[in-house]
């Protein structure tokens, strides 16, 4: 990894230059049994808080959140080249998680009544306890944001092993909470290596484990925590359909696809990744997204009027330029990009692919980058058989003005989300998550909040 590591640090890593940004001092082992200990402790205290004790800490998180932005946004770009404007938008959704999980949680987590026959019978959602997080790069806040309010709230404390690129927003995050006044070891960042995870899902004082990730981190996680017979939510990649249709408004699909592609430089898990266009509007929409990919800014992401950024990492980058050369070797077609821009850091051009099709690793691998695939399909079922052709299942689009037809249509899509005329992105109030490889278990909204509770059914004569 470039986010270079010595004996006892974690190098951070400008991917915009390659120069090192900062060094930050790994725990030693004593440091982190330490810390676990007080998050046993901090858990005895803080799951019997009244949640309204909670919220408020969680409203000054968000405003917080908010007088910080800028200092954030520029950390989040330097440290993993997002296009600051972007990293602003992120710092905001964060906000926004924090307020409406402040907002929400009292009513998601009520004692509900169930008749039975019983003089009382219902279900109770109580707090587990430590739940570690282990958080990827790419949405270096709003990934922690989005695990941590919805399980903070519901009374467990939270341990972060985040990704080794972004130590600073590890810390920055840590510190955010105590500022907000939330009481020690509540929350905690865990600089350590990743080798470590392992030892921290097996111990006793973790009691769940949340993932966004790789599907191979995935694997290795779900395996270490049904180990440890513990409940683990894994959110992992994604190769995303965008499916255009005969009658769709060609514009809008347009700049969908363009950001629902491109944005972050295409280091989403649910960008979209392979597009799937009729017969019949392909023509004017391939020439129209090709037009728009083309006129893309790529620079500095510290500048304002960026619109692509580094990729976060070298051997990513190289993986990238492996990945589209063996696909055009197959018979991809490249419309534009396909290759390093020429200056200092991890940048890749803009690319669009045409005659994309199933055994070209552009349509079978997750594409983590700026990178387009495009596919011509004479009708909606061939669209649907391919957008399914896939291990992955996170989400999904669909663009037509009939709607009617869209939902029979997003019914027939494996996956966890179906967004029509829209471009997929996750929302607090919406339970967010995958199928097949994508994983499992979901965040967000009252499903997010109730994965890591005790589920109790309560049962009186």
């Amino acid at each position: 990894m470039t986010s270079r590591r010595g004996h006892s640090h974690l190098k951070s890593t400008d991917p915009s230059s390659g120069s090192v940004i900062a060094e930050y001092p790994l725990l030693e082992p004593q440091e982190v049994f330490l810390r676990l200990r007080k998050a046993a402790e901090a858990f005895e205290d803080w799951s019997n808080r009244e949640i309204a004790d909670r919220a408020k800490r969680f409203k000054r998180v968000a405003k917080l959140l908010g007088e910080r932005e800028d200092r954030y946004a520029s950390l989040v770009s330097q440290e993993m080249g997002k296009p600051i404007s972007q990293s602003r938008a992120e710092i905001q959704k964060c906000a926004w998680g924090c307020e409406f999980f402040a907002e929400h949680a009292e009513s998601f987590l009520k004692t509900e009544s169930i008749e039975t026959g019983a003089s009382f019978s219902g279900v109770a959602y109580e707090p587990l306890g430590a739940v570690l997080a282990i958080m990827p790069w790419n949405f270096p806040f709003w990934q922690v944001f989005r695990f941590a309010a919805p399980a903070l709230m519901a009374g467990n404390v939270g341990l972060l092993k985040h990704a080794s690129d972004v130590p600073g927003c590890s810390l920055a995050i840590e510190e955010l909470f105590f500022d907000a006044g939330f009481p020690d070891a509540v929350f905690q960042s865990l600089v350590v290596r990743n080798s470590v995870a392992k030892d921290l899902i097996k111990h006793p004082v973790v009691k769940a484990v949340s993932l966004t990730g790789s599907e191979r981190a995935g694997r290795v996680v779900a395996s270490e925590a049904g180990a440890a017979i513990k409940k683990c939510v894994l959110e992992l990649g994604g190769s995303d359909p965008f499916i255009v249709l005969d009658d769709a408004n060609l514009e809008k699909a347009i700049e969908g696809a363009v950001a629902g592609r491109m944005q972050n430089a295409g280091q989403s898990c649910i960008a979209a990744k392979r597009f799937f266009v009729t017969k019949k509007i392909s023509k004017a929409f391939i020439e129209g997204f090709v037009k728009k990919v083309k006129a893309m800014k790529v620079g500095d992401p510290m500048d304002e009027q960026t619109e692509i950024g580094p990729i976060v990492r070298e051997d990513l980058l190289e993986e990238l330029e492996a990945m589209v050369r063996a696909s055009v070797e197959r018979g991809a077609e490249l419309l534009c990009g396909g290759k390093r821009v020429d200056r200092d850091g991890y940048y890749y051009e803009p690319t669009v692919i045409v005659k994309s099709k199933p055994g070209m690793e552009i349509f079978d691998e997750e594409t983590f980058g700026p990178i387009a695939s495009v596919t011509v399909v004479k009708s909606v079922d061939e669209a649907v058989k391919l957008a399914n052709q896939t291990r992955f299942g996170l989400g999904a689009s669909i663009w037509t003005e009939d709607t009617d037809e869209a939902l029979q249509i997003a019914r027939k899509i494996e996956a966890g989300s179906v967004f029509i005329n829209g471009i997929v992105k996750s929302d607090p109030r919406l339970p967010f998550g995958g199928i097949k490889a994508s994983g499992y278990g979901r965040e967000l909204s009252v499903a997010g909040i109730r994965e890591f509770v005790n589920v109790k059914t309560l049962w009186v004569a």
